[in-house]
C-alpha cells in the first residue's frame, strides 16, 4: 500500500483553498487508501480459506475513476492467481456507478457527449472519453427494449396518438423518420407514454402496426382516441378497436384549415369559424358551420368540405361536459411531450442511426415520466361519467392493471 492519508496535510491542504474532490483533491487519497485497505482484506481472508498452499505476491496497479477523482489503485495479488477481487474487480474501471449516473442524468437533459465530458472533468477532475460515455448511455438500450415490450393495462379511458420527426443516417445519407408516440391516460387518470416506435415516414399503415403492437402487448379496450387529421388513422384504429370513439384534432383541423385562406381573409375566416368549434352543443357547432358555409363556401370549398367529410370524427367532443372536452377536443397532451423532445435534440441537427434518438427520447421519457405522480385535474369526476357514456366498458373487476415498472438507470 502507498503512503498513508495524513489528516493534518488534508487539513492545511484544505485551509491553502485546495479542492476537496476531483484531480489531486483532498479526499482523492483518502479514497485510494480506504480502496486498498479494503482489497488488502479481502486478499488475507481469501488467503486464509485456501487449501492449497498460497502468498501474497505484490500488486498491479490501473487507473480508477471514482467522484473523488481518478487514482491509481495498487491492487494486490496472490501468488496462486485464484485471488478475485470483489469490491473493485479485475476490469473494473470505475468505484461507484455514481459517474454513470451523473452521465445519464446529464444525457438525459439533453446535453452533448463534448458538454457531458467537460462537466465531468469540472466536478471529478477527470477526462471521459467519448467511448465511454456513449457505452454509459447505451445501457438504456436494453432497458429502452424491455420498456417496449412491457405489458399494458387492458383498458385505457384516453390515448392521444400522434408523431414527430427526425434526420436520421441511414445506407451513409440522411433521411426523414417518424417516431410514433402514445400517450394513455390510465384508469387512475394518470399519465404513461405506451410505446415509442419508429418507421421512416408517417402513415396509418404502420399506425396499423403500432396498435397492433398495443393490442398484442395487453390493450383490449380505448374508450376514445384523440389523434389528428391524418387519412386512414381513424380506420386503421378501428380495425383493432373497433369500439374506441374518434376525436380528430380541432387545432390541426384550424391550422389545416388556414393554410387554404388567403391572408387577407384569415382573421375575418377565423372569428367566422370560432362559433363552430367553441359551441355547447353539436347541434349549434352545425348551425354554425352552415353559417360559415353560406359565407366562405364559394370562395373556400375544399375547407368546408374538410369540416364537413371529417364532422363526424371532429365533433366527437360535443356530447361531453367541459371538463372532459378539454382533455380531448386536441391532441395537446401528446404534443407537449413531443416539446419535451424537441427541447432534447434542439442542438443535434441529425441522429447517426436510430438507437442514439431512441435511447434519448427514453432518456427525456424517464424524466418526463416522474412528474407524473398526480391523476389529472377532477379525474374521479371525469371517469364516474365516462362510465356512464360507456356503460360496462369500466367494469373495474374486468380491467387488468399492470405492475408499474421503474427505470434502472436514471434516478
Amino acid at each position: 500500500m502507498t503512503n498513508q492519508f495524513n489528516f493534518e496535510d488534508a487539513v492545511k491542504a484544505l485551509q491553502a483553498g485546495k479542492n476537496l474532490n476531483g484531480k489531486d483533491g483532498v479526499l482523492t487519497g483518502l479514497i485510494k487508501q480506504l480502496s486498498e485497505a479494503a482489497l488488502q482484506a479481502e486478499l488475507e481472508q481469501h488467503l486464509a480459506n485456501e487449501q492449497q498452499p498460497n502468498r501474497k505476491n505484490g500488486s498491479s496497479t490501473k487507473t480508477v475513476k471514482s467522484s473523488v477523482g481518478s487514482f491509481e489503485l495498487d491492487t494486490p495479488r496472490d501468488r496462486n492467481g485464484s485471488f478475485e477481487p470483489q469490491m473493485v474487480k479485475k476490469n473494473q474501471t470505475t468505484l461507484t456507478d455514481e459517474i454513470d449516473q451523473k452521465i445519464l442524468s446529464m444525457f438525459s437533459m439533453g446535453m452533448s457527449y463534448r458538454d457531458i465530458n467537460k462537466h465531468i472533468e469540472d466536478m471529478y477532475g477527470m477526462n471521459v472519453a467519448m467511448g465511454m460515455i456513449s457505452a454509459v448511455t447505451d445501457k438504456l438500450l436494453p432497458e429502452l427494449k424491455a420498456w417496449q415490450q412491457r405489458p399494458l393495462d387492458s383498458h385505457y379511458p384516453i390515448v392521444w396518438l400522434d408523431a414527430i420527426h427526425y434526420k436520421v443516417k441511414e445506407d451513409g445519407r440522411y433521411i426523414s423518420k417518424a417516431v410514433y408516440t402514445l400517450l394513455g391516460l390510465d384508469i387512475h387518470g394518470k399519465k404513461e407514454i405506451l410505446g415509442l416506435h419508429l418507421s421512416e415516414n408517417e402513415g396509418a399503415n404502420y399506425w396499423l402496426s403500432v396498435l397492433t403492437d398495443l393490442n398484442n402487448r395487453g390493450v383490449k379496450d380505448i374508450l376514445i382516441a384523440c389523434i389528428d387529421g391524418l387519412t386512414g388513422f381513424p380506420e386503421a384504429i378501428k380495425t383493432i378497436f373497433p369500439e374506441t370513439e374518434i376525436q380528430l384534432c380541432i387545432v390541426h383541423q384550424i391550422r389545416n384549415s388556414m393554410k387554404y385562406v388567403a391572408s387577407k381573409n384569415q382573421k375575418a375566416f377565423m372569428a367566422d369559424l370560432k362559433p363552430v368549434y367553441r359551441a355547447q352543443t353539436r347541434e349549434a357547432a352545425e348551425l354554425a358551420l352552415d353559417e360559415l358555409d353560406v359565407k366562405w363556401g364559394n370562395s373556400y370549398p375544399l375547407v368546408i368540405n374538410s369540416w364537413r367529410n371529417k364532422w363526424h370524427n371532429l365533433s366527437a367532443y360535443f356530447k361531453y361536459p367541459e371538463h372532459i372536452r378539454k382533455v380531448i377536443y386536441t391532441t395537446n397532451a401528446v404534443e407537449a411531450v413531443h416539446r419535451q423532445f424537441r427541447k432534447l435534440t434542439k442542438t443535434k441537427g441529425a441522429f447517426p442511426n436510430e438507437n442514439s434518438l431512441l435511447k434519448l427520447l427514453y432518456a427525456g421519457i424517464l424524466n418526463a415520466t416522474e412528474k407524473w405522480t398526480m391523476p389529472i385535474h377532477n379525474w374521479s369526476l371525469c371517469l364516474s361519467q365516462l362510465a356512464i357514456y360507456f356503460e360496462g366498458r369500466l367494469d373495474l373487476s374486468l380491467i387488468h392493471i399492470s405492475e408499474p415498472t421503474r427505470p434502472l438507470y436514471i434516478s
